[in-house]
């Protein structure tokens, strides 16, 4: 008799129930009539991904003692739990930030492409092998470079669609030859049965965890492997921005916590110098880059850039207080970024252009709620007090500091102090300056009532200053998280 594997389904549940909201999503697009379509379809993708933070929360608490599953392909353990939470509720607010986006009739494809990249995301933080880690990272990629790609009627996101693809799959490629070279080296998929190969110091191995860490480095968006990353997050629909800014750095950066203290413990000597490398590189261009844009989406992208390297510092400490500050970090940073760019978006539909840093004239004043958030968001980049992006600083230059890496720690601090300029600048723009002509009233009119929105702002704003406040059950929860591994 053949054996069938034995399947946690509970473990599975938050991916599925992605899975189906994404099958209901794509269904709509066909079987309903044309009116109902936007609505149907945004709620099923918003159920989905609210099912989906609902069961991960459960696994989370069912989950005591970490369990390989599927012959080591995937895991179930409290990390990938409290991702997949992180990545769901990414997910739901975008939901809401895409409700008022204006488009053509594929409301029923974006949602169906948006639930099943997160549901690619929530598979791919508890890969548990090579083989299940590309799976994931393609299952997620191909989704978002169709969603970068789909407002077709401007060349701008046909462009930034095909730069993702041509980069991301560069960068997919370099990934899967150095698994190609991991698997020569040790003759072994599973990532704690590589760390058990004891390879030693095997070329092979080295290159393949050298090219393994550039492919992971180009889903972060760290210099020097971020080329893609201006172009596509202009491009693409701001909600689109949104969702990759955050959820694409949260998946990506947990699977490479895994991966690097999983696998590769022995390599720890290389791979910590080169994290840290990377660390910089990302922390100087990103906010040296930042200085000069007027674009806001580009502005804020390269920000994105400098913000990956704080976080990266986490894992270059290989410690469980690393693990825990990078954590800690996602979380504040998740909502910082999706709130940042719903509010873009709404500008972008009151203008109905690009939104510049001209754009921004009044906006403090003409809508309050948004310029406040605005304002808490920049401030929470910078790291001022009464946002947690301060204690999320902190952790990682303390994680540094512990580890040994002081000048890690000064770098960041200088690098703090050079984005002050672009981001009080925004500031500046919202409440201090205004474009010669510009009337205090949107195009058209009124303003327009964007309820939906304006909820998922408010949370943003709510998560980033709460954060400053429950500091230690945020820890907890990574703390917990964090002894899944082996460190």
């Amino acid at each position: 008799m053949i054996e069938t594997p034995n399947v946690d389904w509970l473990a599975l549940s938050p991916t599925l129930a992605l899975l189906g909201a994404s099958a209901v999503a794509l269904l709509v697009a066909v079987l309903i009539p044309e009116w109902m379509r936007r609505g149907v379809a945004a709620g099923a993708a918003f159920l989905g991904f609210v099912l989906a933070a609902v069961l991960a929360g459960v696994v989370y608490y069912d989950t005591a003692i970490p369990e390989a599953l599927l012959s080591n392909s995937m895991y179930r353990d409290r990390l990938a739990a409290l991702a997949a939470v992180v990545l769901a509720v990414i997910g739901a607010v975008v939901v809401l930030v895409s409700w008022a986006e204006r488009r053509r009739d594929n409301h029923g494809e974006y949602y169906a492409l948006l639930a099943a990249a997160g549901a690619g995301m929530v598979f791919f933080v508890g890969a548990g092998n090579l083989m299940t880690l590309f799976l994931g990272l393609e299952w997620f990629s191909i989704s978002l470079y169709v969603l970068v790609a789909l407002d077709t009627d401007r060349a701008t996101s046909l462009e930034a669609g095909l730069k993702y693809l041509i980069v991301g799959g560069f960068g997919s490629a370099v990934l899967l030859f150095g698994s190609a070279l991991v698997y020569g080296a040790t003759g072994e998929l599973g990532f704690s049965q590589i760390a058990a190969a004891e390879a030693g110091d095997d070329a092979f191995l080295v290159a393949g965890l050298a090219m393994i860490l550039a492919g992971l480095a180009f889903k972060v968006s760290a210099a020097p492997f971020h080329m893609w990353t201006p172009d596509v997050y202009q491009g693409a629909p701001t909600s689109v921005t949104a969702f990759m800014s955050a959820a694409t750095k949260t998946a990506a950066l947990v699977l490479t916590l895994r991966l690097l203290v999983t696998a590769f413990p022995e390599e720890s000597e290389i791979w910590t110098v080169a994290v840290a490398v990377i660390a910089s590189v990302s922390m100087v261009w990103g906010n040296l880059a930042a200085l000069a844009q007027r674009d806001v989406k580009r502005l804020l992208a390269y920000s994105s850039i400098a913000q990956a390297g704080f976080m990266l510092i986490g894992i270059a400490a290989y410690s469980e207080r690393g693990g825990e500050a990078l954590l800690y970090y996602l979380v504040v940073y998740s909502a910082m970024s999706v709130g940042a760019f719903a509010v873009v978006a709404v500008r972008e539909r009151e203008l109905a252009k690009p939104v510049t840093l001209e754009g921004l004239a009044g906006l403090g004043w003409e809508r309050p709620l948004y310029g406040v958030a605005l304002w808490v968001f920049m401030l929470g980049f910078a790291g001022f007090p009464l946002t947690g992006g301060i204690f999320a600083k902190l952790f990682v230059f303390s994680a540094a500091y512990d580890a040994g890496d002081w000048w890690l720690v000064l770098l960041g601090v200088a690098a703090t102090a050079v984005s002050l300029a672009y981001y009080l600048n925004v500031v500046r723009w919202l409440y201090m300056r205004t474009a010669p002509g510009t009337p205090l009233v949107a195009v058209g009119g009124s303003p327009p009532n964007d309820p939906a929105v304006g909820v998922a702002v408010a949370a943003c704003t709510a998560v980033t200053v709460g954060s400053f406040f429950v500091v230690q059950p945020i820890l907890d929860l990574a703390s917990e998280a964090i002894d899944s591994l082996p460190f």
